[in-house]
């Protein structure tokens, strides 16, 4: 919106144009707002947290960080490529049915895909010129080969879990359906090998019981850990791969019942196993870790079994008791080099989107203590906050860009393998204070004022926040922290002067000594001042009392004095070198009281040079006091006819605005005008107006939306001003036109209104060039830059980048690790068979070298596995083909009438018979494609009759001659049934489709006419 006083102004003013701002989120710290999901690379050692709004935050090591943020938020119809080497969306690979699990195959590009309807697809990643994309391969899992039944389509069929069979790879896989069925399926032969669970499962318990998690509990894949809906945890025993030196397979390859039950307490209440995670630790002390479904009430939702030799006999567990039901766990190792003790952390994230940590070892200790009946302390979680922060920001001020000497390369990587990682325990025992060298090295200072009244400075010339100074002094005596929350701060650097203002209306001027007594030493070091308090570098401290909790503070630099405002309405104006009250002026409102904004300004007044004291009131009222007395101005205030709540005010200089023709009397050509943002809107008022007392707005400018924050920042000489909104929306409008330059929005930013009488979770500061720093409780911190071409930090390509190249597989390591060194178990056990079966009764590292897949020679054999198609492209996987853009029409060739995609390698006689007889006569109206279908059928039919008789001789080539199946796999009876209900489902997809598109047509001529009536009522006028 442009003003007419500013089209007819002076011509050599010029404001911040649209090319000089370009509003971005620079940087991510910490854990973001609505976490739900981990993943953990334990090669590369990262940390992936996604969260409900399609955020996916990496952490690295050496407290290396990278935001990723998807377009979409449909975590369940498509697949999502980030290359995160480069920090880029990749590729997006839609699919027709939901996605309910998916595997990778560690160490290679291959990734299973399970959907709905209980088909498994392989994809591969493949590189293409600056991008990575997924590809479809010719290889499937049908439902109807691995599972047996497709005789119904129910929420049953589908993919709960893949699990690659350890050890095994490029050659097997299990999957998990939902209803309970386990199917270990051989990659190279394409069939199932072992079956359990389904049928046998539901007879054990006389109802539908659902398969809701799942996890390996054996290094070698022989223990697979299932939980189910009811809460109950079943152990299964799954044949591992045969033994290359005997020949041979386990001793019972065909069990249909569970080897063991584990009773933690879920089945009481019938809470749903939600999650499960296995740690192994030299068969001995291995843990299972469980935890129940986040929608229940329990105190014991997460919980630790110590699974041995002794679990049959007596069960060992840990109940972890946190505050809030958890939504994922996960276990790390410790993402920093340093350390020469192993550390590994237990991870939960809760349903409110806050991390805890547990110490891994110390749970491990705990078990084993209480298994020996010895004296132990129970392990305590650790919420996630961001390093040295020991309570609330409360307050905090951001200056940038001081003239400094730059680190070199050497001692920034120093810095980042020095510095506490976001998880670790460590950075929340210390007590946030460094060894202070000054601010002399420090381009970006962060200064924080916290709830229970400690002050922290903060190194942020790099992205990693780094506290180099931590004030806890209430006086000249007083030593420790005051807990009561800062509201206020002032910083002067060339002074060095820190003024703060507390809830309980305290103003404590902090003289700082000078810095040059430290330039020997480095504030790299953690190791905190050996000196009692902060008298080695607090010069002096002065008290004085205000009435009321202090909002606001300004210091005239000319005059020495500072103005401060109280929630009670007064101002307050303080000599700083008495400190002497000068005076204290009340300001009444009939809506709220409070003071929100004060500016020290000098202006032409009548001819005559005026110093007042600008006063903006929380109900949206300005007025001016006179500075050196406290008087007012004038009798009224000036404020809009329908006030809200106000957030900042600002006196535009007047060599920044131009003047107007019919300026009132006092102002000249270039008057100071007076910014005022509130929630709802913007205003300008004439500055000589306010300090009369006339109530006009020059401008005004309504939200769409509630402002939580504004600010004014500068561009060289040129002024500007950035909104922030509660949704999350940034907006660069121009001064004084108010026209809005640029916007863009933060994702995962909400800002909600603190109750009265409380202080937000939420702080915001800003630089004088525009540099926004927004902390959202504790958790995360947005660093947001709104000029172009500006670089606010050093390193910030080196502490994003959570990929390391440097980290390459071992060409000896194969397709999987070797697996743990294996001890003898003195007892017998279900995990002592675990060993027995794959080791015998030696001790030694386990499998041999001889037995573990080379990488290069199991790669090459799966692209030949995974590039021919081992079923035909149309069997009953309707989900194999990717929407890659669009959707994928239905057509009539789509209707498979062989029948031979459905059918397996025992395909005989009676199958033949049945397709020809059932399927002929069902689908007699398509009569060209029928009949070349039924003749293919019967080409198909009679080899598959002289390959069975040739074939015939042992029990299994009898039973496949006459239609029978192994392992609980259906007949081929029902697999025709099925495709012929598929057929149906086709047609009826075909009509609908059909239908639709015809709607489509009579829509668009129906707008089409529309469109030429008004073109030509257009022309007639």
């Amino acid at each position: 919106m442009k003003l007419n006083w500013v089209q007819s102004g002076s011509n050599n003013y010029e404001g911040v144009k649209v090319s000089d701002v370009e509003p971005r989120l620079v940087f991510h710290n910490g854990i973001p707002s609505g976490s739900n999901i981990f993943a953990y690379d334990p090669l590369q050692k990262i940390l992936a947290i996604s969260t409900q709004d399609g955020r996916l935050k990496l952490f690295g090591r050496d407290n290396t960080q990278a935001l990723l943020q998807s377009k979409e938020a449909e975590p369940t119809k498509f697949l999502q490529v980030w290359d995160i080497e480069n920090k880029v969306w990749s590729h997006v690979h839609a699919f027709q049915h939901e996605i309910t699990s998916f595997a990778i195959m560690q160490q290679s590009p291959y990734m299973y895909i399970g959907n709905s309807l209980g088909n498994v697809s392989v994809l591969k990643l493949e590189k293409e010129p600056f991008r990575i994309v997924l590809v479809q391969t010719n290889y499937t899992i049908p439902f109807s080969i691995s599972h047996g039944n497709s005789t119904e389509v129910s929420a049953e069929n589908a993919v709960a879990h893949i699990l690659p069979q350890p050890m095994a790879e490029s050659k097997r896989v299990l999957i998990i359906f939902r209803d309970g069925l386990i199917v270990l399926w051989d990659i190279r032969e394409s069939k199932p090998v072992f079956i359990t669970g389904g049928n046998v499962l539901q007879s054990l318990h006389h109802e539908a019981t659902k398969a809701t998690s799942a996890c390996w509990a054996c290094p070698f894949g022989t223990r697979v850990v299932v939980g189910y809906n009811n809460g109950e945890i079943f152990i299964w025993s799954i044949p591992p791969i045969i033994n290359s030196r005997a020949g041979l397979a386990s001793d019972s390859p065909t069990q249909n019942t569970p080897v063991c039950k584990l009773n933690v307490g879920y089945k009481l209440n019938k809470i749903p196993i939600a999650s499960l995670k296995w740690a192994y630790a030299d068969g001995k002390a291995s843990r299972l870790y469980v935890m129940g479904a986040s929608n229940f009430e329990s105190e014991n939702l997460s919980q630790v079994v110590l699974l041995n030799e002794h679990t049959e006999s007596r069960m060992i567990k840990l109940g972890l008791h946190l505050p809030e039901p958890c939504s994922d766990m996960d276990i790390i190792s410790g993402a920093s080099e340093q350390g020469k003790h192993r550390q590994v952390y237990f991870l939960l994230v809760g349903k409110s989107g806050h991390i805890y940590v547990y110490d891994d070892c110390s749970i491990e200790k705990y078990l084993l203590q209480l298994q020996s009946r010895s004296h132990n302390t129970l392990p305590k979680e650790v919420m996630v906050n961001m390093p040295f922060v020991d309570s609330s920001i409360t307050a905090a001020k951001f200056i940038t860009d001081n003239p400094s000497l730059d680190f070199a390369n050497e001692d920034y990587a120093v810095l980042a393998k020095d510095f506490p990682h976001m998880f670790s325990l460590e950075n929340k025992t210390k007590d946030g204070s460094t060894q202070f060298s000054g601010f002399s090295k420090v381009k970006n200072l962060y200064i924080t004022g916290h709830r229970n009244g400690a002050i922290t400075f903060w190194d942020v010339s790099s992205p990693i926040f780094i506290p180099i100074l931590s004030l806890k002094q209430q006086n000249e005596d007083d030593t420790s922290v005051s807990g009561i929350a800062v509201t206020a701060l002032s910083f002067d650097h060339n002074s060095r002067l820190l003024v703060s203002g507390d809830q309980s209306g305290t103003v404590r001027i902090y003289k700082l000594k000078p810095e040059a007594y430290g330039t020997e030493n480095s504030f790299l070091s953690l190791q905190g001042s050996t000196k009692k308090g902060n008298c080695h570098i607090i010069d002096s401290i002065k008290l004085i009392k205000i009435n009321g909790a202090i909002l606001c503070m300004n210091i005239n630099q000319d005059s020495k004095h500072l103005a401060v405002g109280s929630d009670q309405g007064y101002v307050s104006v303080v000599d700083i070198e008495g400190p002497t009250l000068l005076y204290q002026q009340h300001i009444e409102s009939e809506l709220c009281t409070g003071i929100v904004s004060l500016q020290f300004r000098s202006c032409s007044l009548h001819g005559f040079e005026k110093n007042v004291l600008a006063v903006g009131t929380k109900d949206s009222s300005v007025l001016a006091l006179d500075s050196d007395t406290g008087n007012k101005q004038s009798s009224t205030s000036v404020h809009p006819k329908k006030p809200s709540k106000a957030l900042f005010m600002h006196v535009l200089n007047g060599q920044d605005t131009p003047g107007k023709g019919n300026a009132s009397e006092g102002s000249g050509p270039m008057q100071p005008l007076l910014l005022l943002c509130s929630e709802k809107a913007l205003y300008l008022y004439s500055f000589t107006h306010v300090i009369e007392g006339v109530k006009k707005v020059i401008c005004k400018k309504k939200f769409q939306s509630s402002c939580c924050w504004a600010s004014t920042f500068y561009s060289s000489s040129k002024i500007a001003l950035a909104l922030l909104f509660s949704n999350g929306r940034i907006e660069i409008r121009s001064l004084p036109e108010l026209t809005l330059l640029k916007e863009t929005w933060i994702r995962g930013f909400a800002y909600s209104t603190p109750k009265p009488n409380s202080l937000s979770n939420t702080s915001i500061c800003s630089s004088s060039e525009g540099d926004i720093v927004m902390v959202n409780g504790d958790q995360e911190i947005f660093v947001v830059s709104v000029l172009s071409r500006k670089q606010i930090f050093r390193h910030l390509e080196s502490a994003s980048q959570v990929y390391r190249k440097d980290l390459v597989v071992s060409q000896e390591e194969g397709l999987v690790s070797a697996g743990p060194f294996i001890h003898k178990e003195k007892k017998k056990g279900i995990f002592s068979a675990v060993i027995r079966d794959i080791t015998g009764s030696k001790s030694k590292p386990v499998p041999d070298h001889a037995d573990i897949e080379d990488a290069r020679k199991s790669l090459k054999e799966l692209e030949t596995i995974f590039s021919i198609a081992n079923f035909p492209v149309h069997t009953d996987d309707t989900d194999n083909k990717a929407m890659d853009e669009g959707e994928v029409d239905l057509d009539i060739d789509d209707i498979d009438i062989d029948g031979a995609a459905e059918k397996p390698k025992e395909q005989n006689m009676l199958a033949a018979a049945l397709n020809k007889q059932n399927l002929a006569s069902k689908f007699r109206v398509l009569k060209g494609k029928l009949k070349h279908g039924k003749t293919k059928n019967e080409k198909n039919s009679t080899k598959e009759e002289q390959q069975d008789e040739k074939a015939a001789g042992t029990v299994d080539q009898i039973k496949r001659k006459y239609g029978f199946s192994n392992a609980n796999e259906t007949s081929v009876a029902k697999i025709a049934e099925s495709k012929l209900q598929d057929n149906v489902r086709k047609f009826q997809g075909i009509s609908l489709r059909a239908t639709e598109m015809q709607d489509e047509a009579k829509s668009f001529s129906s707008l089409a006419n529309q469109v030429l009536q008004i073109e030509q009522n257009r022309r007639a006028s």
